[in-house]
Order: C-alpha cells, then structure tokens, then sequence
C-alpha cells in the first residue's frame, strides 16, 4: 500500500488529520472479514505469512464482487440500547459501486471486466485451501511449542 501511496504521490498516514477516532471505522471489518475466516491465533512466520498472502488473494475479490453486506442507514439511542437501521437491498461492495452515481464510466467498466475473470466457485475453494493450509501450519506449530518452552526453561536455569 505505501509503494503505491508513494508512486502516485499520496501522503501516506494512519488516520485523517485532525481526527483521532479513525481508528474504529478502519478497524471495523475485521472481525467479519478477517477474524472470522482466520481466527484469533497469531501467525509469526514465514510460512503463515504466505499462506495468508495466499487466503487474502481469494478472499478479497470474494467478499468484494460475490457477499453480498447490508448498509447501516443510522443508528439512534433509544435509552440503553441503540437502534440500528439497515438498507433493504443486500448488496455486494462492487453491485453498491456500479448503482453509484458518482463512480465514473471507466471505472464500473474495469470494475465489471475484473468481475467476469472471477468464478466464485474457485475462489471458494482456494479460499478453503488456503484456510487448510494455515489451520494445518498452526498445528504444527502447537506441536513444537512445548519443546521449545522446554529450551527455554533449559537455557533459564
């Protein structure tokens, strides 16, 4: 992201300027676009990284161009409990931008061309294996930690 931040001559940062509380409108979709297919293990190496590189490769164009989301309309506090108000019309990231008057031509053109090279199906499936993969990497790694903590003890005393 910062390579092409760089090349077309955004100013790279973390969160708007004047407003601290970005953070949470970032962070939002992790649980259901992240957390969800991942979990909650932490992946520290080489293998997990392109393996994730991999699920991510798959996952984006997925949930981007074939699951559908429902939009928040508003939310109101209504005493304790806030009231959420969704769109009717469940659509996919890429279905909301081709109904947007503001996206150009050009851009709903490339939209639907990359659209076409994708079958849902395979991205599955890619996306299965590459959960696969991790969840077997992670075993593995399970499998070596008590020895390691043995090391460690080792090296301690």
């Amino acid at each position: 992201m910062l390579k092409w931040c760089r090349s077309e001559n955004i100013q790279f940062t973390r969160t708007r300027a004047y407003r601290k509380n970005d953070n949470c409108f970032v962070e939002q979709k992790n649980n259901s676009c992240v957390r969800n297919f991942t979990g909650y293990d932490r992946f520290s190496s080489q293998d997990h990284r392109d393996t994730l590189a991999a699920l991510y490769f798959s996952l984006c164009p997925l949930l981007n161009y074939f699951i559908p989301t429902l939009k928040l309309l508003s939310k109101k506090r209504v005493g304790a409990k806030i009231k959420k108000v969704y769109d009717k019309n469940v659509l996919s990231p890429y279905q909301r931008l081709l109904a947007s008057p503001e996206v150009d031509d050009k851009v709903k053109a490339e939209l639907t061309k990359r659209y076409k090279q994708y079958n849902p199906v395979l991205l599955q499936q890619e996306v299965h294996k590459a959960l696969d993969a991790l969840m077997a990497l992670n075993k593995t790694k399970d499998l070596e930690l008590p020895e390691s903590l043995a090391a460690s003890a080792i090296q301690a005393t």
